[in-house]
């Protein structure tokens, strides 16, 4: 069942938006080689504790850890580790927050000091295949095959692929809630949106091919070729017209 959120839910999400893209920004100065990626987790938990939120990933579904580092080929669901950061690296954090009962999801990928061109290139193409491709579909009366065809075309022309096998999704009372938001596919199709539907978009952009594995952990996701991946999601209000994201701050858009 697809859920609108009134005024009053989407300026609590408005709230806790607030406290994550808070959280991500002082991580993106904080994370640097030889930083290990618990050290991160850590952090990120206090940073959201001390705001009076919680945070959402800690025991969702079993999951071990307040929030997911992936690293290098690492797709998503990266389990914080004594792994240290190593220069050239890339680090995709992403990041659930649950503020007066509401969700709100982001994810956010770095380059660890200096990384090849190719890699910085994927990061900034996983960025603006949301804010520059699908933020213009994210508005009342659009498909959602239109927001999905969006981001799939605007990766594919820059030489990198969209993993199929994971898509974004609702998010409101319940950190997964319908529809699911694919980052592939055909314009015109699937659901018309609305004006008071919340979603968590999220590109995950591959070097090489779009094919997917779950490791033994029963977590985290890898690219089967062993290239590289970028990760970049905010939760977003679509609206009559310009759609509101909820998890960026006004430099980042």
């Amino acid at each position: 069942m697809i859920s609108l959120k009134s005024k009053r839910e989407i300026e609590i999400m408005r709230e806790g938006g607030k406290i994550l893209a808070e959280v991500l920004r002082y991580l993106g100065g904080y994370v640097k080689p030889g930083i290990r990626t618990i050290d991160i987790d850590e952090k990120a938990a206090a940073l959201i504790k001390e705001r009076g939120a919680e945070a959402a990933f800690k025991g969702y579904r079993g999951y071990p850890a307040n929030i997911c580092a992936s690293v290098n080929e690492e797709v998503v669901h990266g389990i914080p580790s004594e792994r240290e950061l190593e220069e050239g690296d890339i680090l995709s954090v992403d990041i659930g927050v649950k503020y007066k009962n509401y969700f709100v999801d982001a994810a956010r990928s770095w380059p660890i000091g200096t990384v090849s061109p190719l890699a910085e290139k994927m990061i900034k193409v996983a960025e603006a295949s949301l804010y520059k491709a699908a933020l213009p579909h994210l508005t009342a009366g659009k498909r959602l095959g239109d927001v999905s065809s969006a981001i799939q075309k605007y990766v594919e022309s820059q030489g990198f692929n969209v993993v199929r096998d994971f898509v974004g999704h609702g998010i409101g009372q319940s950190i997964h809630e319908e529809p699911q938001v694919p980052n592939f596919g055909r314009p015109d199709r699937g659901m018309k949106l609305e004006s008071g539907l919340v979603l968590a978009v999220e590109p995950m952009v591959t070097e090489g091919g779009y094919e997917v594995a779950i490791l033994d952990n029963g977590w985290t996701v890898v690219t089967c070729d062993g290239k590289l991946a970028s990760h970049h999601e905010d939760t977003v209000v679509v609206n009559e017209g310009m759609p509101e994201i909820l998890t960026a701050w006004e430099k980042e858009i």
